[in-house]
């Protein structure tokens, strides 16, 4: 449908301005002759998302008014359900199903429901139906009734007892349908009645609250104790901090749904004995030995000390720079401390409660324990609220992930075991000392001036529990563990397979399941053993390590004292004996172009 005529036909004033848009108009205008070609690309992107989004709306808004619903009879509701699609990412509008209009209804009530602290989180269940793929393996003689087998599929969905899900054409899902189907001995070929069965009974499980970090750790932990194991799932954020998390499970005892509503409130009333969905505060399990004021507002941040606090730093003493990265939580900066050149990372003010201190606590702890070439070196920290700061080296060749992703360096063969090698050393030193990182990522691994790649980032960074094994969930899902992301308990083999998938990202410089959503890639890692596609030509000593670090059974990774021996051994069978000598050489002008910049 062209977007004039969406426009057109759904009356709608904000539509139509959509559709300006969509199609160049309006006050942005066309981009200018010196507008760059990446500039030109993205602006392409933005109208055909745009020009989607619309006829998406057009679609489901139509289907709406001819359902007779009274929620589509109201005044305004045009405009209300445009206001919806443009409070979610693009890509909601790209994976709804269409055929399913009453979902999106669904969706808008869950998103005004969390807006009531009282109904946080809101949430809907419902049962849902997904259709087996036909078998790609099939023989001369089955291709005969392939057609009889589509019509046959086609009748079922229509005779199905419940709808599909609303995120609904996943080939993940479909291919589960079979294998239970053939599992259960079913032919394509039964009766009606039979047909139905091919039908794999799941639920879907929709949640909306305020967005918020680990939020979908704990929607999955929530889910865990229950008994039920995700297939599926699509989280979106909206622009004004609210999140909405769908999620197809299956493990239930009963389709009918009911008891299930009962037992999502028990988990939820349980959870809120000890956390608050309502509040911005995580389920994140306290500090061991941590003594940190509820009180944002307190003189300051209780540190465990050994009695002296020279590291403590006054703020008045630190010249701000240039701000080189902002997040949800803290900004970065350049800066001087006595003339030394130092980052300094500061929590926003009006973020900080009492979660935000025990992370900051823990950080500071452990970065003040630490001293090795290849971990980034801490220097002192302000921790007197508001003002919470973390002082450390600067580190001016940035972070791997930057150089990577954003500026699209290749690290050969020679360098990149140099990389590896760096890391395990840095990484080896922590796991000696008994601190597991639990973030290991290339985001978190930067570069100094000499190429010299040094850990960083100890924010979720734990020491390493008594008992040898930790529970809390945290981390980063494209590198966590398996054991963590099903919140078992894990040690320090959870940093292992981490490095693993960054090895990977280091040799392939693709960001991990980037086809994935970050959840989606969690489920698979866990229930479909997923892992990153080894290149076909990697060294065969390199592609062995890659796959020992990612084994599903921690027990089978390695320490990083093997990963260092089998790394060495690498490294002299390219000849690069000295571990830094090539990569000077790769990354001289990069840093060269970086040096005086950013992290």
């Amino acid at each position: 449908m062209a977007v004039e005529e969406a426009a057109e036909s759904c009356g709608s004033h904000a539509a139509a301005t959509a559709a300006a848009a969509a199609s160049g108009g309006g006050a942005a205008g066309p981009a200018t002759s010196s507008s760059s070609a990446a500039v030109a690309a993205q602006a392409r992107k933005q109208q055909q998302q745009q020009r989607h989004k619309l006829e998406v709306y057009t679609e489901v808004l139509r289907r709406l008014h001819e359902s007779g619903l009274p929620e589509a009879r109201a005044p305004g509701f045009d405009d209300e359900l445009w206001n919806h699609f443009n409070r979610l990412p693009a890509r909601y509008a790209m994976d709804v199903n269409v055929e399913r209009a009453e979902d999106v209804l669904t969706h808008r009530r869950l998103l005004e429901q969390a807006r009531d602290p009282a109904q946080r989180p809101a949430f809907a269940v419902r049962a849902v139906q997904v259709s087996p793929i036909l078998d790609g393996n099939q023989t001369d003689a089955d291709s005969n009734t392939a057609g009889e087998e589509v019509a046959s599929r086609l009748l079922n969905r229509q005779q199905s007892i419940h709808p599909p899900p609303a995120f609904g054409s996943s080939t993940n899902l479909e291919a589960l349908a079979l294998e239970v189907s053939k599992s259960q001995g079913q032919d394509h070929d039964s009766t009606s009645d039979n047909g139905r069965s091919l039908y794999r009974p799941m639920h879907e499980i929709t949640f909306s609250t305020i967005d918020k970090p680990k939020l979908l750790s704990e929607l999955t932990s929530l889910l865990g104790e229950l008994g039920l194991n995700i297939q599926e799932a699509h989280a979106f954020s909206t622009n004004d901090g609210y999140s909405l998390d769908v999620f197809v499970v299956v493990g239930w005892h009963d389709e009918e749904t009911e008891d299930l509503v009962e037992a999502v409130q028990k988990e939820i009333g349980r959870i809120e004995e000890t956390q608050a969905w309502s509040s911005s505060h995580s389920w994140s399990t306290p500090v061991e030995n941590m003594q940190i004021a509820e009180n944002p507002a307190a003189d300051r941040v209780e540190i465990p000390t050994d009695g002296s606090s020279e590291w403590e730093i006054d703020v008045k003493l630190l010249k701000f720079g240039n701000k080189v990265a902002s997040g949800s939580y803290g900004d970065l900066y350049r800066g001087t401390y006595c003339s030394q050149d130092v980052a300094i990372k500061v929590l926003k003010p009006e973020r900080i409660n009492a979660d935000m201190q025990r992370e900051f606590a823990q950080e500071v702890y452990i970065m003040r324990k630490v001293r090795h070439k290849n971990v980034v070196q801490f220097i002192g920290a302000c921790t007197k609220p508001p003002n919470l700061c973390i002082v450390t080296e600067y580190m001016s060749g940035g972070s791997v992930y930057d150089y990577l992703h954003k500026h699209k360096g290749v690290f050969k063969l020679p360098a990149l075991v140099g990389v590896a090698m760096d890391v395990s050393k840095g990484m080896s030193y922590l796991h000696q000392n008994n601190i597991i990182h639990r973030d290991l990522k290339t985001a978190n691994l930067l570069m100094d001036e000499n190429g010299t790649v040094k850990v960083a980032d100890f924010g979720v960074a734990r020491v390493k529990a008594q008992s040898g094994v930790m529970t809390a969930e945290t981390g980063t899902y494209r590198w966590m563990a398996p054991e963590v992301i099903e919140h078992k308990p894990y040690d320090h083999k959870a940093d292992v397979f981490s490095f693993g998938i960054l090895l990977w990202e280091l040799l392939t410089g693709k960001i991990p399941y980037e086809y994935l959503t970050p959840l989606q890639a969690a489920v698979g890692v866990v229930q479909k053993g997923l892992r990153p596609t080894i290149p076909k030509h990697t060294h065969a000593k390199l592609c062995e390590l890659l796959q020992k670090c990612w084994q599903q059974d921690p027990a089978q990774r390695p320490d990083f004292s093997e990963i260092l021996e089998t790394l060495q051994r690498i490294s002299e069978e390219v000849g690069d004996e000295h571990e830094g000598k090539h990569k000077d050489k790769l990354l001289g002008g990069f840093f060269s172009a970086l040096r005086g910049r950013g992290h």
